[in-house]
């Protein structure tokens, strides 16, 4: 008698719960088929629209571990599970955990800008705002890395890339040269024109377009500013730079052209 009983209670509870077991298995099987169907899709939205690579596998891990976890909530619910504790539990934490991450977080989602946006990419030549210069070298989830003229590795928090303005100095393939040039006011300034220009002519690096050009810049005190603005590839940046400054100088002492620099003149006044 007492067998059957336990068994009648074993019919009970399989009629109660089986259904809600069986379903809640159905749910998961089905919803990650559909998880994944969701992503694939995603990640093929956003390959057409040329989002970076690493940007798009991280979308896609952070979209999907939150669908898993609403199916999964759904699929304890389905089994008579109360979910409400769960979900305050769950949230209590990300709340904390954000609260102890909140510095790397910024620098995080200062990354994933960088990535949605590109104000540069790997190979780059950049002036970030705190005043470094360098080629980029790596855009990380948390920082940047820059390599310097001088082969130094400089690591900038992505939170203070963004944060500050950025100058990209070979975003357009193609970049000007700022030079400038001091002459004496007695030097001929269509002699030093031709100078700088025959020397810019004879630099392996400069483009013919758009043409190099010479311009008086400003009437100094003890000097004639001239101006210049050779264009070339953005990687030849430097090459050019230290080859005018250098040629130029040569240039200019073999066409006896000045150079003004600051001087001193101290008179003696005899005393009697």
């Amino acid at each position: 008698m007492e067998t059957n009983l336990q068994i009648d209670k074993i019919q009970e509870v399989l009629i109660a719960y089986l259904p809600k077991v069986v379903g809640g298995i159905l749910l998961l099987i089905i919803g990650l088929w559909v998880i994944r169907r969701i992503m694939r899709a995603l990640d093929r939205v956003m390959e057409n629209r040329g989002m970076d690579l690493s940007l798009r596998k991280f979308l896609s891990s952070v979209l999907g571990a939150f669908l898993k976890i609403m199916l999964f909530l759904a699929a304890l619910g389905m089994f008579g599970i109360e979910t409400t504790s769960f979900i305050a539990i769950f949230g209590a934490l990300m709340v904390g955990v954000g609260m102890a991450l909140n510095g790397t977080i910024g620098h995080f989602a200062s990354g994933v800008m960088l990535m949605i946006f590109k104000p540069f990419k790997v190979g780059d030549l950049v002036t970030i705002g705190g005043g470094q210069t360098g080629t980029v070298e790596a855009i990380n989830a948390f920082n940047t890395t820059l390599a310097t003229l001088d082969n130094k590795r400089i690591i900038i928090a992505n939170s203070n890339v963004t944060g500050n303005d950025i100058i990209n100095i070979s975003g357009q393939g193609i970049v000007g040269v700022e030079l400038a040039y001091d002459i004496g006011y007695t030097d001929n300034i269509a002699k030093a024109r031709e100078v700088i220009l025959r020397v810019g002519s004879e630099c392996p690096y400069i483009l013919d377009d758009p043409a190099q050009g010479v311009v008086v810049a400003e009437l100094k005190d003890s000097a004639i500013q001239l101006n210049s603005r050779p264009f070339c590839k953005s990687e030849h940046y430097w090459d050019t730079k230290f080859y005018m400054q250098e040629n130029v100088k040569l240039a200019l002492d073999d066409a006896g052209i000045s150079i003004p620099f600051a001087q001193l003149d101290v008179n003696m006044i005899p005393q009697n």
